[in-house]
């Protein structure tokens, strides 16, 4: 009969995986699973091997990002709301900045190709609800829109919790979603009041910050 899997157990070991990436600890089949009290079988039962333990990782990234757009609270003002998905976009990557490494390593396949995609999906709904206020034109498309935005919150995630860039520099979102936003048709004044009110009800959390990836 075969044996019946435990959830805590593989949770158990991408939390692990998570941890040892944040450590900068090599991550092999012997140091995972060292001091946990599961064997070395336990990531080919649970994951097939680690190819399988990587690609359940990647999909853990997504699956948390897509919870962390999930909690923003939406509101009268899409402009607002679009501002307030790129903050929280990139609070997710700050929390966890070496789980964010492996999302977007196009080296293993996600299980659920479905969860990165309602992550951008977020965003263009958003853009739809700002269309249906006129607040952009009707000739803006809503996926090259949000697009466009997510490529500045992924570019300054990438510069800010993987690469050379410091902390502050996230107040560049600000100008820049701006920017793009009054170039789809919202007026100047208050596209900026918008941005600003999103941007700072969900301040992207510092790279010092406790991460979220050893938590059960």
């Amino acid at each position: 009969m075969a044996r019946t899997k435990d959830p805590a157990v593989r949770s158990q070991l991408l939390d692990r995986a998570a941890r040892m990436l944040r450590n900068r600890q090599p991550v092999t089949l012997r140091t995972l699973v060292a001091g946990t009290g599961v064997s070395t079988m336990a990531v080919y039962t649970y994951f097939g091997g680690m190819d399988g333990l990587w690609k359940a990782l990647r999909q853990e990234g997504f699956t948390r990002l897509a919870a962390k757009l999930a909690a923003v609270a939406m509101t009268t003002d899409p402009v607002r709301d679009l501002a307030a998905l790129g903050a929280a976009y990139l609070s997710n990557a700050l929390e966890s900045p070496d789980l964010y490494r492996v999302m977007f390593d196009a080296g293993f396949e996600l299980e659920d190709s479905h969860t990165a995609d309602d992550t951008l999906h977020c965003l263009v709904r958003a853009v739809e609800r700002a269309k249906a206020a006129n607040r952009f034109r009707d000739d803006v498309d809503p996926l090259e829109l949000a697009t466009q935005s997510w490529t500045i919150g992924h570019g300054l995630a990438s510069l800010v919790a993987t690469g050379p860039l410091p902390h502050h520099a996230l107040a560049h979102a600000v100008p820049m979603l701006t920017a793009l936003f009054i170039s789809a048709g919202d007026d100047p004044a208050g596209c900026r009041r918008s941005v600003e009110r999103g941007w700072g009800e969900t301040p992207p959390t510092s790279t010092t910050s406790h991460d979220r990836t050893d938590r059960p």
